[in-house]
């Protein structure tokens, strides 16, 4: 599936290809961090598919208690998550966030991992009260 993506700000725009069935959640304590919110949901784009148009997003090297560091791109201007990537010269996979891309609503997730760092509440999101918009 082809999807087009872009930071709020407009400053940082991309395309690639990817597979509708392999988009996930993270519950991970670093993305929710790093979002700043209960989870992060991305899908993978391959390397060779993936292409920044404009823009030049800025990089945070994250290093992981495991050791292994990976490249969280966003924009420098207003702040909006990219991507994240393997901290190389030549990734093969960026994990592209579903909430940057035009195509967000028809990329629902198959699956989450880090299952045992979500928060308690998740799932009682189910049963709370909505509105259709936020009173000002």
């Amino acid at each position: 599936m082809k999807v087009d993506g872009a930071c709020h700000c407009g400053r940082i725009t991309f395309t690639g290809d990817v597979d509708p069935g392999e988009v996930s959640i993270c519950h991970c304590t670093d993305c929710q961090t790093l979002t700043g919110t209960a989870f992060r949901v991305s899908v993978p784009v391959a390397a060779s598919d993936f292409h920044i148009l404009s823009g030049n997003p800025k990089v945070y090297i994250k290093t992981a208690a495991s050791g292994a560091r990976r490249a969280q791109a966003f924009c420098a201007e207003c702040g909006t998550p990219l991507y994240a990537t393997s901290d190389s010269h030549n990734p093969s996979v960026y994990g592209v966030r579903v909430g940057t891309l035009a195509q967000r609503a028809e990329l629902r997730p198959t699956h989450a991992v880090w299952q045992r760092s979500a928060l308690p509440w998740i799932p009682a999101i189910a049963d709370i009260v909505v509105y259709d918009e936020e009173d000002d």
